[in-house]
């Protein structure tokens, strides 16, 4: 019986070891079956997000701007460049104390201390502390050896001709992204593809360099600016912008066949080099952003439409009503008492009665057609940003006035640029052409040629042969006189607007003058636009615009060797009839018009005379027409091409030269006797 129960107890104490021995091995099993999806869960569905977000703590991709493309004139003179500048930046888990590191360096790179403290607390694997450091701010840094703070090597934009053609290159910011001109409305081509730097922190949290990749340069831009003519015009515009002390003021070069713009002044401007020290009103580009009235100048519209219709003729006499219209019961006066006039005359002498009459003979429809056709309304699509459109309003909008104001360029809103183009059309022959500054892309053996011109013809070649000989008049014996240039003939149209006062009426105090024109006037290499802002003291073109236009023709003739079409010109035997029409205008009667205050715009003094010794005719040989008086051959040698171009119009010289770079040779040498307008040929080189 003992035996029996004991038995009994054995296999139950079995069956019970059995029963919990398979229940821990299913434990167990169960246990394993869960790690196993927790791994395979965390390992294989969760790998891909575990992964990026260990990295996003771990790593840190710091993007590294590329060098940058090179923007150059149109002989590949650097107008601006990206030169090798360091930037520092720390590691702040490799700082032993960050807030005395933040003192130290504080004070080297003119930083807040506490800001750069607050940015080592939030930022624990990378921060910049400063980027494109002076080489004096490196060496200073380098010198405190501080563990945690590197350098890394980037680009800095350069701009190696300062403030030239600012307007129209633009400026970087930190992040080397343009900003305006060139720069923003290239930047794509430009600024290439940026490199990576990979910055990983090990198990103690201790940040290192891990990677880094290049990045791809950007495309270089020829533009169709040449730096010498931009000079030209740059100087001969800030001086009249002093002159005046004007608001402001514009001027532009183009090539009336190609549409090129060979310069493109503004005043006032900027250094790009330190662009946040000016004001962002010097950064506005006013040749393509200014909208302005364009006063007389616009009669180039006006007289042009009327001559294609047939509706007059140069000779055609008008009947100028004693200077003065009634249009919708409103009287508007000429600057003078004009009685009858050619059509020649109402152009030379700026008549508005004369400019409404030819106007009113177009009728609304027919005139506003004609003004959208020389571009006026529309965008040129030269490619620099803040580009307008200009102000014309349909004709259902004009007021019963509307077409004697637009007939003689009022009620109206439009650009330098595209007046300068509309000049330009009348220059080359009848083709509004679409002006362009880019001239070509490239990098390295890849280039990019800009597209043919484009253009559309606007008025016929009589028409625009006829407008030409009419725009010269204006020069020779009109408003234009002061546009008179030694040595080659000129063609233009002075224009002088009242500006619109807060209230919507037209100021008495406050005036645009301008002057437009192309020179040699038979076959023109160039069309030149000056417009003054606000002028102080004087206010029509002829007086504030035409001496600026003289100027930069008489030196970009000179420079782009154009031969002389007019040499029997002597400004000294003119002076006399110049000074007694002075005088007859100046005792004539004016009657002011509060929309047109064109008055007398020849009744400017004339230029002091000129004496030019040498004269090429058009063959090869040369003439000398006249010693004068002889002048020494300055030293040129180590001088740039622009200080050396200076140093020759301060003598009465002429400049040829070869090459780019500083001049090393020249011919005369230095110190040689010889007559003024003598050419002298110099040599420059890297």
């Amino acid at each position: 019986m003992a035996q029996s129960k004991a038995a009994s107890s054995t296999r139950d104490f079995k069956l019970v070891t059995a029963r919990r021995s398979l229940m821990l091995a299913g434990g167990l099993a169960l246990w394993m079956l869960a790690v196993i999806l927790r791994l395979y869960d965390l390992q294989i569905i969760q790998y891909l997000p575990l992964l990026k977000r260990a990295q996003q703590e771990q790593q840190r991709t710091v993007e590294i701007a590329p060098q940058r493309g090179t923007i150059y004139d149109r002989n590949l003179h650097p107008l601006a460049m990206s030169l090798p500048a360091e930037s520092v930046y720390a590691v702040p888990g490799q700082l032993g104390d960050p807030e005395l590191a933040a003192k130290l360096l504080a004070p080297i790179l003119g930083l807040d201390a506490g800001e750069l403290a607050e940015s080592f607390k939030t930022y624990r694997t990378f921060c910049w502390v400063k980027r494109k450091i002076s080489a004096s701010e490196v060496a200073r840094v380098k010198a405190l050896n501080l563990r945690g703070i590197y350098f890394e090597q980037e680009s800095k934009r350069f701009y190696p001709q300062g403030q030239l053609a600012a307007q129209v290159l633009g400026y970087v910011g930190m992040d080397d992204r343009g900003l305006g001109g060139i720069e923003y409305s290239m930047n794509s081509k430009l600024r290439g593809q940026p490199g990576r730097m990979l910055v990983v922190d090990d198990a103690r949290h201790q940040s290192f360099l891990s990677k880094q990749w290049a990045g791809k340069p950007g495309d270089n831009v020829v533009l169709t600016i040449d730096e010498n003519i931009q000079y030209f015009a740059e100087r001969a515009l800030g001086a009249m912008v002093k002159k005046f002390h004007a608001a402001g003021g514009t001027a532009i070069v183009q090539n009336p066949y190609t549409g090129e713009i060979l310069a493109m002044a503004n005043e006032p401007t900027f250094n790009p080099n330190d662009y946040q020290a000016s004001p962002p009103q010097n950064r506005i580009n006013r040749a393509v952003q200014w909208v302005y009235e364009p006063g007389s100048t616009f009669k180039l519209v006006t007289v042009s439409a009327a001559l294609q219709e047939g509706l007059a003729q140069p000779n055609e006499v008008i009947n100028c009503q004693d200077g003065q219209i009634v249009l919708a019961g409103h009287v508007i006066h000429d600057h003078e008492r004009f009685g009858d006039l050619t059509v020649a005359n109402i152009l030379a002498q700026s008549s508005d009665v004369g400019a409404i009459k030819l106007g009113l003979r177009l009728g609304e429809e027919r005139f506003y057609s004609y003004i959208r056709r020389f571009g006026f309304g529309s965008l040129t699509h030269i490619g620099l940003p803040g580009e307008s459109a200009g102000l014309v309003r349909p004709p259902r909008l004009w007021s019963g006035i509307g077409i004697g104001e637009m007939s003689m360029g009022q009620a109206i809103g439009v650009t330098p640029l595209q007046m300068v183009t509309a000049f330009s059309a009348i220059a080359n022959g009848g083709i509004l052409i679409q002006p362009r500054i880019v001239r070509e892309v490239f990098r390295g053996d890849h280039h990019e040629p800009a597209p043919p011109p484009f253009g559309r013809r606007v008025v016929s070649e009589q028409v625009a042969r006829e407008m030409r000989q009419m725009l010269a008049g204006v020069v020779e014996h009109g408003t234009g006189v002061s546009a008179q240039l030694p040595g080659y003939s000129a063609a233009g149209k002075t224009g002088t607007s009242n500006k619109v006062n807060a209230y919507g009426r037209y100021s008495h105090r406050k005036y645009v003058g301008s002057f437009i024109g192309f020179a040699p006037a038979k076959k023109p290499a160039v069309t030149i636009l000056v417009v003054i802002d606000t002028p102080v003291g004087a206010i029509y073109g002829a007086q504030v615009a035409a001496p600026a236009f003289r100027s930069i023709a008489e030196q970009t003739l000179n420079y782009l060797d154009v031969p002389q079409d007019h040499p029997t010109r002597w400004l000294q035997a003119d002076s006399h009839l110049a000074t007694s029409r002075l005088r007859q205008q100046q005792g004539r009667a004016e009657a002011n018009s509060p929309l047109d205050p064109e008055a007398a715009g020849a009744a400017t003094p004339p230029f002091e005379p000129v004496s030019y010794a040498k004269m090429p005719t058009a063959g090869s040989a040369t003439v000398v027409v006249n010693e004068g008086p002889k002048t020494t051959v300055p030293d040129l040698t180590s001088l740039p091409a622009r200080t050396a171009i200076e140093e020759c119009q301060k003598l009465g010289l002429r400049m040829e030269m070869f090459g780019t770079g500083l001049a090393v040779q020249q011919s005369p040498a230095p110190g040689a006797p010889v007559p003024r307008g003598t050419t002298v040929k110099v040599l420059f080189a890297r």
